[in-house]
């Protein structure tokens, strides 16, 4: 019986997978000449390339010489002083393409009384570093089993398994993407004259030479279901919800070596280490809840829950680094010396720590609904939690919805072949936040004591000491954040429910919540403590339209529409009497973006000029010096003859303005489905049609700020340059005065034309095309014949198009990686696959 009811399903798909929106470079030619313009402008300043290097630059750029680095002594000179190779560190870093692949494989059956699922999945997924070893493995296997043992009860068991292996050179952190645009100079060479790697410091040698990071995350899932059924209407379920997280990290560092000129191998960075991790979580939940239904007058229905939650969290980390490795092949902690390279004892770190959270709650809930028309629901939780002083730690919330199912009512007869469905909805609801702050770095109401291993000061016995650092303040009146959500919906169904939709506004204040501490006087020594200090409203709505049909000749087609916005308003926060814009102002919305007008890049000293002679009181000089051809010129907007920021508060913002807001608005989705004689077509589009966003970063500017921290892109080609540019006088680059950004000045001095402003503020809305998929179904009258139920080819493309205005430095969707830099993160990749799926 079990044979005959199973089914049997596998699913292979093959991937290639390429970048898209990858910055780039400036070829080593122009980079020259970008930072020697900026140098140039900066005043004291001269070029940092001079005739002779710039010559070779220019010479190995057109191939006129094929040695990149120079000889001093037995040594090669410093590249950033010397070389001159033409190196895209983008280009070089990345791969241009991978392949991947992924198997799918599940079997389910049984019969009427039990029955049974169990998959496997398997993902081979190389990373697009093409230094190293980047990539990630993960297995995956679930198993699902539910049986009927008795009238009266049913139990269920569900178990999932999964394994991540992930593979990274060592030096692939998030520190990469800094070191790729302000150290990644085009002039440095990957390898030295003599064939060698070289490090320079290279982006690409320590993701080579420099070691490993491995991690193997063993993720296991248990739930257990059983469900009791004493009387007709009543059932009792008790949940049973374990998973355990076990993490293992390894990651070891080596010694790299330069080449001397005559091939001699030297240590450039001597620092060799073994360092290892555990991880652990488990994580236990208990759900018991019983549901009874009954009915009064037969129209009178009745739906009664009560029950008890309880979630209780535990970790453990654990972690030790020794010094010295001994065979750069066999990198482990007992086969380190515990030495550094200068034959100096290195105390070897250890860290541990312990962490442990509980909640419980207890919950019912009531629902009511008049034949079918009339509908009402009253929750009520009472919960509590770990996390906060004994007084402060449990919570009531409660909520109530009410509906109105208007299609059902008899006066709406004559329109149900037309309108099928429609509801009317409103409800109101207290919800509890118990993650107010970050509980791992502090357990939030208690002060805790930073201990420190052997990085004191001084020595005691030839040891430094342990140390402890004063801990900072905090809060004991912390307490749960309450979310007070009011919402009121329309639901429908049109053309025998053809066309569906759905219609909702929400208000959700948010009470108590964790916000900066208010502003306080320096002597208090320390940082302000976080408290339930703020509150805030959100208002916005949620719109779903969609249409699905099928035609007489059998072409069936879908269309689906999502589209939703939402604000956020501060109501509450202590920031009088300043109200500063550097953090929250009680009645303005959060993420709002203050900044000057601009007027233009002047196109020449005279207009400069006559531009800062219009500000009679002290012209721009309070955003900078020197001002010239190629500067920003800004507006007067308070008309007081002179541009500044005032106090740079709410009441004297001087000529600062509202010039936009980071929040994304109006999100939507666009999902076009399609199905005609076993051909399938589906188009998934998403994107965001209105948002802000202020990028003042070095990789934005290019030149920004210290020398050190500036980098050359291909991005930064559209700069200002006129007759007195160095670049231009020499011969080398025609002049630009109609320029998008201002003239490129190293330093502070360059600060006046990075101020954020209405020129460079970036339109950060986009249309993607996320997702397009093709498939064909084989008729059944073949497949049969080969006893397969039924095959499945299909070909799937992800993030083929996008639609923007943003900076081309950028991309929408990964501007606020947090594990990017500057706006600059691991970039997306446009992914094609192609694949089979069998069911048998």
């Amino acid at each position: 019986m079990l044979r005959d009811a199973s089914v049997i399903n596998y699913n292979n798909s093959l991937r290639f997978s390429s970048l898209i929106n990858m910055s780039h470079t400036m070829d080593s030619y122009h980079f020259a000449q970008f930072y020697n313009d900026g140098c140039v402008n900066t005043p004291g300043w001269g070029p940092h390339f001079n005739d002779e290097w710039f010559g070779r630059i220019k010479d190995y750029y057109e191939g006129k010489i094929n040695t990149v680095m120079v000889p001093d002594g037995d040594y090669w000179k410093n590249p950033y002083d010397s070389a001159n190779a033409n190196v895209d560190w983008y280009d070089t870093v990345y791969k241009d393409h991978n392949f991947s692949n992924e198997h799918n494989l599940s079997v389910s059956g049984g019969t009427s009384k039990i029955n049974y699922y169990v998959s496997g999945n398997f993902l081979n997924q190389p990373g697009m570093v093409d230094w190293g070893k980047e990539g990630l493995k993960r297995y995956t296997l679930t198993g699902k089993f539910n049986a009927d043992l008795y009238s009266w009860m049913s139990l269920g068991f569900s178990t999932r398994w999964i394994r991540k292996d992930y593979i990274r050179p060592s030096t692939l952190t998030n520190n990469l993407y800094q070191v790729l645009g302000r150290q990644g100079w085009p002039i440095l060479p990957i390898y030295d004259d003599n064939g060698f790697m070289y490090d320079s410091p290279s982006p690409v040698y320590g993701l080579q030479e420099g070691g490993s990071d491995k991690t193997q995350t063993d993720q296991n899932y248990y739930q257990l279901n059983m469900i009791f059924k004493p009387l007709k209407g009543w059932d009792i379920h008790a949940e049973f919800n374990y998973s355990t997280i076990s993490k293992m990290r390894h990651w070891d560092s080596h010694m790299i070596y330069n080449h001397k000129v005559n091939g001699e191998p030297y240590v450039y960075n001597n620092g060799s280490n073994v360092h290892e991790d555990y991880h652990k979580q488990n994580f236990l939940n208990w759900n018991i809840y019983s549901n009874y239904d009954f009915t009064v007058a037969e129209k009178n229905n009745f739906h009664v829950m009560l029950g008890f939650q309880s979630e209780n969290l535990k970790e453990k980390d654990f972690g030790l680094q020794r010094n010295g490795i001994i065979v750069d092949d066999l990198p482990e902690v007992d086969l380190t010396t515990g030495y550094g390279y200068d034959g100096k004892e290195i105390t070897p770190s250890v860290n541990g720590a312990s962490y442990e959270w509980s909640t419980a709650g207890f919950f019912g809930r009531l629902n009511y609904n008049y034949d079918g028309r009339y509908l009402a629901e009253v929750n009520l939780r009472y919960d509590g939690s770990s996390r906060f002083r004994r007084n402060r730690r449990w919570i009531w919330l409660p909520s109530a919805s009410v509906g109105w199912n208007i299609a059902q009512e008899k006066f709406w007869e004559s329109l149900t072949p037309y309108v099928n469905h429609l509801k009317l909805r409103a409800s109101y609801g207290v919800l509890g936040n118990q993650n107010a702050n970050n509980w791992r770095e502090r357990y939030q109401t208690y002060r805790l004591l930073g201990i420190s291993m052997n990085n004191g000061a001084w020595l005691q016995n030839g040891v430094m000491p342990n140390t402890v650092g004063y801990p900072g303040l905090v809060s004991e009146m912390l307490t749960w954040e309450k979310v007070h959500t009011w919402n009121i919906g329309l639901d429908w169904g049109l053309f025998n429910n053809r066309l569906t939709g759905s219609f909702e506004y929400f208000i959700r204040d948010t009470k108590n919540m964790v916000g900066p501490g208010a502003k306080l006087p320096s002597t208090l020594g320390t940082t302000v403590p976080k408290t339930n200090n703020c509150d805030l409203r959100s208002h916005g709505w949620d719109l779903e339209i969609a249409w699905n049909d099928q035609l007489p000749f059998g072409l069936s087609y879908g269309a689906r529409f999502v589209l939703s916005d939402a604000r956020t308003k501060i109501t509450r926060y202590n920031n009088n009497p300043s109200n500063s814009l550097n953090t929250y102002i009680q009645g303005r919305y959060i993420n709002e973006i203050w900044g000057y007008e601009t007027i233009g890049v002047a196109r020449t000293n005279d207009e400069m000029n006559a531009h800062l002679s219009s500000l009679p009181n002290g012209g721009q000089a309070a955003l900078g010096s020197n001002f010239a051809a190629g500067d920003v010129m800004y507006a007067d907007l308070n008309g007081d003859g002179k541009i500044d920021n005032g106090a740079n508060t709410l009441e004297n913002h001087g000529d600062l303005k509202l010039i936009g807001n980071s929040t994304p608005r109006y999100m939507f989705s666009f999902d076009l489905t399609g199905a005609w004689k076993g051909f399938d077509l589906r188009l998934f589009f998403q994107g965001v049609m209105k948002r802000d966003y202020w990028q003042g970063s070095g990789y934005f500017w290019g030149i920004a700020g210290d020398f050190w921290w500036s980098q050359g892109l291909t991005g930064h080609s559209d700069y200002f340059r006129d007759a007195d540019t160095w670049s231009v006088k020499g011969g080398y680059s025609a002049e630009n005065t109609d320029s998008y950004f201002p003239r490129p000045i190293f330093g502070k001095d360059g600060d006046k034309n990075h101020q954020t402003q209405t020129r460079y503020l970036q339109d950060a809305s986009y249309i993607r095309l996320k997702n397009l998929q093709v498939g064909y179904t084989l008729p059944q009258n073949l497949t049969r014949k080969i006893a397969l139920e039924k095959v499945r080819v299909f070909f799937s493309a992800e993030n083929l198009w996008t639609g923007t205005k943003l900076n081309k430095l950028f991309d929408p969707e990964t501007i606020d990686d947090p594990n990017g830099w500057g706006g600059c993160a691991y970039p997306l990749s446009r992914t094609y696959s192609f694949g089979v799926s069998v069911t048998l």
